[in-house]
């Protein structure tokens, strides 16, 4: 037999792909991974959770970013369809020590300081590659087909591939996996604004979540560097894209005439690029992994944006999965089951997020009403936002099933004959 090139092979560059290479590789293993960007990009998901801070502790990623100019983010607020604004929701409530406080970033900075970070670790990093496909050996992952641009194609063989390619999904598309939430089938029309209006001192990097007066869309407001805001747009397809005419632009515009607060905050400010689109960005895989691979980040799976979870859900998945095929490399044995191991726990925490998004947008849900009936439920309620997700909610959904429509459980087929009949 053909001993393989290297351990494992990563594909994409992002923040799951990025932490999953350098925690692999901290145990010696022998890493590649695949970005097929030449040069760091522009990306939404610029706002960070607190409960980043442990992965990024273990990643050594700390003294970066607090060297860096990314705004502290110490909040997050609601404002109700009516245009009250809820108290500030501190995630110090819950923790009073330095990890109750994050950083609102440009995606293409933290995206690179995350590589260079691999880099120093002692990931072998390739820019410019394309992976065409995953290659298999019978059911197991065995390698993968890249193109490296003037080098042209290489097949390049590793006992584990890590598949972070974002919603370009390779193995999910491949092997049928991806499955669409039918209940959040929304859109996002966003731009970036210089000189927007931000609150003063603690609130200043605070991300504000604010409803527009006709209750059908919301909006983000994220402070970044540079004097920058990040504003977007959020609604279901049909109402933000398919029934009306228009392009991107005149869609955000028209949104921003129907939410008085970001006209507040948006007069004068000078809009920096055109306003640019993504949809139907809410789904996940039916597995999480298989015999040689494993997957990661939004290649497994994404939620609505509300609750600036991507890049949390993106670090903590890596992270896991990190510690999965650490395990099935010591113990020889790079199966489903080894992979896979962390599947069940990553899944339940993204399913209480998941929870949340769905109370968000019941038509008679406000967590301003659920908290005056539920008071206790307070800090629980933080916890999550902080996305401290996998402890347990004391009640919590169960006192907010009286107010919204939850989803049902989801969970993960385990065999590949399961796989193959379809959904759970």
């Amino acid at each position: 037999m053909v001993e393989p090139q290297y351990d494992v092979i990563v594909i994409g560059g992002g923040p799951g792909g990025a932490t999953a290479a350098t925690l692999v590789a901290q145990r010696g293993h022998q890493v590649l991974l695949l970005e097929r960007s030449e040069n760091p990009r522009f990306k939404i998901g610029e706002s960070l959770m607190p409960a980043t801070y442990w992965t990024l502790q273990r990643l050594g990623m700390l003294p970066k970013l607090k060297a860096s100019h990314f705004p502290r983010k110490y909040s997050v607020q609601f404002y109700s369809k009516s245009g009250k604004a809820s108290a500030p929701f501190y995630f110090s409530e819950t923790d009073p020590e330095e990890s109750s406080q994050t950083w609102q970033v440009l995606r293409s900075e933290f995206d690179a300081l995350l590589l260079d970070n691999a880099r120093e670790h002692g990931v072998e990093v390739r820019r410019g590659a394309t992976v065409r496909d995953v290659l298999f050996d019978g059911e197991r992952a065995a390698g993968v087909r890249a193109d490296f641009g003037g080098e042209g194609q290489r097949e390049l063989s590793c006992r584990v591939v890590v598949d972070a390619s974002g919603q370009s999904a390779i193995l999910g598309r491949k092997l049928g996996l991806r499955q669409p939430d039918p209940e959040l089938r929304k859109a996002a029309v966003f731009s970036h604004f210089r000189g927007a209006l931000r609150d003063p001192g603690i609130d200043e990097g605070a991300t504000l979540v604010i409803y527009a007066r006709d209750g059908v869309s919301w909006f983000w407001h994220i402070p970044l560097p540079e004097d920058k805001v990040s504003v977007g747009v959020v609604g279901s397809i049909d109402a933000l894209i398919t029934d009306r005419a228009g392009d991107p632009q005149l869609i955000l515009d028209e949104e921003i005439a129907h939410c008085a607060e970001i006209q507040r905050r948006v007069a004068g400010a000078h809009q920096l690029f055109p306003a640019q689109v993504t949809r139907d960005f809410s789904y996940r895989s039916s597995r999480i992994a298989g015999d040689g691979w494993v997957l990661v980040g939004d290649a497994f799976g994404f939620l609505d944006p509300i609750y600036s979870s991507g890049v949390f859900l993106a670090l903590k998945s890596g992270e896991l999965a990190a510690d999965s095929v650490n395990d099935a490399l010591a113990a020889g044995e790079v199966t489903a089951a080894r992979l896979g191991a962390h599947g069940p726990r990553f899944l339940a925490g993204m399913e209480a997020m998941r929870k949340l998004v769905y109370a968000f947008y019941e038509p008679q849900f406000s967590f301003a009403q659920f908290l005056r009936r539920f008071p206790d439920t307070r800090l629980d309620l933080i916890h999550l936002l902080t996305g401290n997700v996998f402890r347990s909610s004391n009640g919590l959904f169960e006192s907010m099933g009286q107010m919204a429509r939850l989803p049902a459980e989801a969970r993960l087929e385990t065999d590949p004959a399961a796989a193959a009949g379809g959904g759970t």
